[in-house]
């Protein structure tokens, strides 16, 4: 269960780190689009989960390494945008959101009956 204080903080660091993947990692992306779907933020804020639905290439397994071996980076761009709000960033971890995924197999399974 998240207090409060890590709801905001997850909110604020969504939102940071969808306009820093947009803007500073045109590069990293490789043509695919991503969406930030869930941040989740540990009890002593200093670590987030970040959760993204990734379309536009089959190889969602690798974009993820990518991102994840440029974290720092990205925490980096975080910390200039967030300094004045929180004493430590985050240490930041990517996941890949597949929960898109599960919903259209299901239904397709629903429609192939």
């Amino acid at each position: 269960m998240e207090n409060t204080r890590q709801q905001k903080i997850a909110r604020l660091v969504q939102k940071d780190v969808a306009d820093i993947m947009r803007s500073n990692t045109k590069g990293l992306l490789k043509g695919a689009m991503i969406t930030i779907t869930k941040v989740v933020i540990s009890r002593d804020l200093s670590s987030a989960k970040i959760y993204m639905s990734i379309f536009g290439t089959p190889q969602k397994q690798e974009l993820i390494k990518d991102i994840n071996a440029h974290k720092g980076e990205v925490r980096y761009h975080l910390a200039q945008r967030i300094r004045h709000q929180l004493r430590v960033v985050p240490e930041l971890f990517f996941y890949e959101d597949d929960s898109l995924d599960y919903i259209d197999n299901i239904e397709r399974l629903l429609n192939e009956k």
